[in-house]
């Protein structure tokens, strides 16, 4: 389907090309050829350039290569001359635009501003300039490239901002104003072919050709190598939001409606932040908070988020605490652009009335502002648990309503006049999504065990029990799963959820133990275990496949009454047979996805029912939900504890480490040791082997460093090439040996691996309770001493350095001695 281009976009087009035709028919009208012969050369050499350079990847095209012959037009031929060499590498670049026309209107474009920028570099250097400036052509040179740069760049930057709805400076500052100096560079190439043919000819002037493309070709290796470095940044950047959207995916996508509500905020606030005129750095955090904005419902019960009524005060109160554990959650995941304000601040009002802090106004960040206008008008078009979905266009009506009050009256603005073209974009970006998962599947086969299956107690249901004791019964279970769904939901943490669940869920189903078993690859392992036998149950690896838990999963099928006995390693083969004799299994998915087992054991057999079944099989889902929940936050907080290059604690985790070994010396009085070790000859590595093999020196310094490490050892990553060993009960002689082990090993490595023989590292110690009482003070110490190390080091350095250059001086003037001798 052809996009329809904005009127305003296509005006300026328009205008530019008939501007540009002006222009070529104006020149093209003085077309007086002088050098026949010359000029035919310059045009094919002008063709093969464009032709050749079409080839090269798209940052080998800073400037075009055709802008040479466009200024030796400008220096040696006529105006007509000078258009047809510029614009005859330009049209060799416009037809390699991919599934374009001949005469699209990009095309016409693009040569139409070649045209008019020629003309202006032509008409600059030219033009009368007086006595002075005519005996300076370098500065006429100078200024036609300028003028060549502004006017072809800003009318690029013009275009482009059109299409991208951003300020027109901003968007010519970032693309391409760094490219000035090229167009500087691409004048002095053609001037030197300009001086070569008038001075030293035609052929002399050609063999200057290989050198300048030498020079050229040198050139655009060293921006590529650049362009690859930022690639890999991107890449890395790319790699780590999808890796937090995966995570908001995890936690928000309870349902399809959701999963889409995400999608569309982030469409309208990017595009709404794109016309504010955001910055670059501004609009990555806007994206990502609008992924990320409500993760902090993970600190919010379930039974909140799903009720399909009004909140209570106090179901409100707990609401609103999660922008601010959001943000707590973002700010540990260290983002190079300010998403944690966004999430923090986006239900603040614009009257100062909104939670948590009641920020007003412009005090409220400007992404947050944006995100909390598009955030309601979406929550009222969209079907949720408390009400159904409204038109949008009654949707925006009630936003409007509120500007000024709840919103940034410019914000609602720009929203009530694009709301549908916003949702265009957005019901076509819902369109390219990843593809939902298949959740309902049926598995075929997995027979019931040879043992038999669902055997239960027949005699658990008495149909002559009296009517109220079963009233009294369902409103104790009723009451009994309202307060395990508020356990599962309260806690981020699973052992403490569960722990609470089985002192509840016994009330209503009798079981002596109760196990979570948790999928690692192809085994289950317990993650919770409480009741009897609670050792031996949680030793247990237990196979797909295998024993009761493993058919469970395996098949994804409950059992009732299966027999413990059968279970791997718990009492068939195990030494201790067990004294379990019934079991309730019940597997737990989500997404799809099988996530583990919960299963109920008792010492009596057939202990359990249908009911009991039901019951379990009722909380499943918020068991599921609850693992999910439990297992990304882990995901999370061991995110925010490690440093991402060398998988290594951060200077975080050091910290808090360091204050609980102190705390635990402090009781034991025991001693304990630090050590901080610098690399030394670490920039010389960057700059001369480049950033990728200073992050692999970094890797395998931490490697390294792990192999010097004893079990209870302690390393971490403090920052840049600086690492912390914290050495519990090391004593001194063994200390001196570590550290003279480490100064060895990371010689030979950056001998052996990086072929730098000036690579070392300086380390510096510092012993508790000796050289201070706390953390900062045994850091600061060591700190210390390693710099002195360092500063030993260079000084020794520069003697041995002065004293070989002596030697060399003495051993030059030695043959001289003899001579003067015999003279004597």
């Amino acid at each position: 389907m052809v996009m329809r281009l904005p009127i305003p976009t296509r005006l300026f087009i328009s205008a530019v090309s008939a501007l540009g035709l002006v222009a070529v028919a104006a020149g093209f009208a003085s077309f007086t050829p002088k050098d026949l012969i010359g000029f035919c050369i310059y045009l094919s050499l002008a063709l093969v350039a464009a032709w050749v350079q079409s080839l090269l990847p798209k940052t080998a095209r800073a400037v075009p290569v055709s802008a040479v012959f466009a200024f030796v037009g400008v220096l040696d031929y006529s105006l007509g001359e000078a258009l047809m060499l510029a614009l005859a590498g330009s049209w060799v670049s416009v037809l390699r635009l991919p599934s374009k026309p001949p005469f699209h209107p990009h095309r016409v474009f693009s040569l139409a501003v070649v045209a008019l920028s020629t003309t202006a570099a032509f008409g600059v250097y030219r033009y009368p300039h007086g006595e002075i400036l005519a005996a300076m052509p370098g500065i006429r040179l100078a200024a036609s490239a300028t003028a060549y740069f502004f006017l072809n760049t800003w009318a690029s930057a013009v275009l482009a901002s059109f299409y991208d709805r951003r300020r027109i400076h901003r968007t010519w500052e970032e693309a391409y104003f760094w490219s000035f100096p090229h167009y500087l560079i691409v004048s002095t190439a053609a001037n030197l072919l300009h001086n070569g043919q008038g001075k030293i000819g035609w052929d002399s002037a050609i063999a200057l050709l290989p050198p300048l493309v030498l020079i050229y070709r040198s050139h655009h290796l060293s921006l590529l190598r650049m362009a690859s470095d930022r690639r890999h940044v991107e890449e890395m950047a790319s790699l780590h939001l999808r890796t937090i959207e995966a995570l908001a995916m995890a936690i928000e996508a309870k349902d399809e409606c959701t999963h889409d509500h995400l999608r569309r905020v982030q469409t309208y606030a990017v595009e709404i932040g794109k016309e504010l005129g955001l910055s670059d750095k501004e609009l990555r955090a806007l994206r990502a908070a609008s992924i990320l904005h409500d993760i902090g419902k993970l600190a919010v019960p379930d039974y909140i988020l799903s009720k399909p009524g009004r909140l209570t005060p106090e179901e409100f109160e707990k609401m609103k605490i999660h922008p601010v554990v959001g943000a707590e959650i973002v700010e540990r995941v260290g983002f190079d652009c300010p998403v944690a304000p966004i999430v923090r601040y986006h239900h603040e009002r614009w009257d100062g009335q909104g939670y948590p802090f009641g920020l007003r106004g412009e005090d409220i960040p400007v992404g947050a502002r944006i995100l909390s206008a598009v955030d309601c008008l979406d929550a009222l078009a969209t079907d949720r648990q408390y009400r159904p979905a409204i038109p949008l266009e009654e949707a925006m009506r009630i936003v409007v309503s509120e500007s000024g009050k709840s919103y940034d009256p410019k914000i609602v603005a720009i929203l009530e006049r694009r709301y549908q073209e916003l949702e265009s974009m957005a019901q076509q970006a819902r369109v390219g999504a990843i593809a939902r998962l298949s959740k309902d599947i049926d598995i075929v086969g997995g027979d019931a065990p040879a043992n038999g299956f669902e055997e239960h107690n027949a005699h658990s249901y008495d149909s002559g029990s009296a009517f109220l004791t079963s009233i009294a019964a369902a409103r104790q279970e009723v009451q009994i799963l309202h307060e395990i769904t508020h356990d599962l939901g309260a806690c981020l943490r699973l052992e403490d959820s569960l722990s609470a669940v089985s002192n509840r869920l016994k009330r209503i189903v009798p079981f002596d133990t109760i196990a979570l078993f948790v999928r690692e690859g192809d085994v289950l392992t317990a993650r919770f275990v409480a009741g009897q036998e609670s050792e031996a149950i949680e030793k247990l690896r237990i196979p797909f496949g295998g024993g009761i838990s493993g058919w469970v999963a395996a098949n994804r099928k409950s059992i009732l009454n299966g027999i413990p006995a059968v279970e791997p390693g718990l009492g068939i083969h195990s030494k201790t047979p067990t004294a379990l004799r019934s079991a309730l299994s019940v597997p737990l998915h989500a997404g799809g996805g099988l996530q583990g087992v919960i299963t109920l054991y008792h010492h009596g057999r057939d202990a359990f029912n249908r009911d009991h079944l039901r019951i379990l099989l009722a909380i499943q889902s918020r068991i599921s939900v609850a693992m999910e929940n439990a297992f990304c936050y882990q995901q999370a907080q061991n995110k925010a504890a490690l440093d991402g290059l060398t998988g290594l604690p951060n200077a975080s985790s050091l910290f808090l480490h360091l204050d609980s070994e102190l705390a635990r010396c402090r009781r034991a009085e025991t001693k304990l040791s630090l050590l901080v070790c610098d690399l030394d000859g670490f920039k010389q590595v960057n700059d001369t082997l480049g950033h990728l093999e200073g992050n692999r020196l970094l890797k395998e310094v931490a490697a390294l460093l792990r192999a010097h490490a004893r079990p209870d050892d302690f390393v971490a990553r403090m920052g840049g090439d600086e690492f912390v060993l914290v050495l519990p009960d090391v004593p001194d002689d063994v200390l001196a040996a570590r550290i003279r082990s480490i100064e060895e090993s990371v010689a030979a490595l950056g001998r052996d691996l990086f072929k730098a023989g000036y690579l070392g590292v300086s380390a510096g110690y510092a012993h508790f309770p000796e050289n201070g009482a706390d953390a900062e003070a045994l850091l600061a110490e060591a700190d210390r001493r390693m710099y002195e190390v360092k500063r030993e080091r260079k000084q020794r350095a520069q003697t041995d350095s002065l004293a070989g250059l002596r030697n060399l001086t003495l051993a030059g003037s030695a043959p001289a001695l003899p001579a003067a001798h015999g003279q004597r």
